[in-house]
């Protein structure tokens, strides 16, 4: 049975007492919150030294980390999803993201089914380290519901929410119907 099988967790990873600075080059990388690490992706050699940088994330007591995903050319969020140790490894090593579901207790890799890859050009992490942002390039559609974004509704005055995107494929025809 693979670490994945296994659960999300994997094991919590906390920062140590009187952990220094995170690093960017030489510098330590300072915004209004405290350390911030950003990591541009490194050369494909680079990926166990980029692995070391991910030591100090919080995660969840099930093992898991929020992972919001943007466009990396027009900042649009696409998508909100959790990553547990192995799916971010997978994610830095493969260049393509990978998390954890959390209703269907399942690691998955976005697009294995629908071919709606996220191709990673960043990981960046927020001033409390227990939230990723990643930058990708989107191929199609980042929801399942055949939008570009998941983030496709939006709140009314009257307490309706309305469909603000146009559906790029149908569903049942990519994932089949249930």
């Amino acid at each position: 049975m693979s670490r994945r099988e296994t659960g999300p967790g994997g094991g919590a990873m906390r920062p140590a007492a009187g952990e220094p600075p995170v690093r960017q080059g030489n510098r330590p990388r300072i915004n209004a919150c405290g350390p911030v690490a950003v990591w541009p992706m490194p050369p494909r050699n680079g990926n166990m030294l980029a692995m070391q940088g991910t030591e100090g994330l919080k995660y969840d007591a099930a093992g898991l980390i929020p992972a919001i995903i943007q466009d990396a050319d027009t900042n649009e969020v696409l998508m909100m999803a959790y990553m547990n140790k192995d799916s971010l490894a997978d994610t830095i090593r493969t260049r393509r993201t990978h998390f954890w579901s959390r209703s269907r207790q399942k690691y998955w890799m976005k697009g294995e089914s629908s071919g709606h890859v996220q191709e990673v050009v960043g990981v960046y992490i927020d001033c409390d380290r227990d939230t990723l942002l990643i930058k990708v390039r989107q191929t199609g559609a980042a929801c399942h519901e055949g939008y570009r974004s998941c983030f496709f509704r939006r709140l009314q005055d009257d307490g309706e929410w309305t469909v603000i995107a146009e559906r790029l494929f149908d569903p049942g025809k990519v994932y089949g119907t249930k």
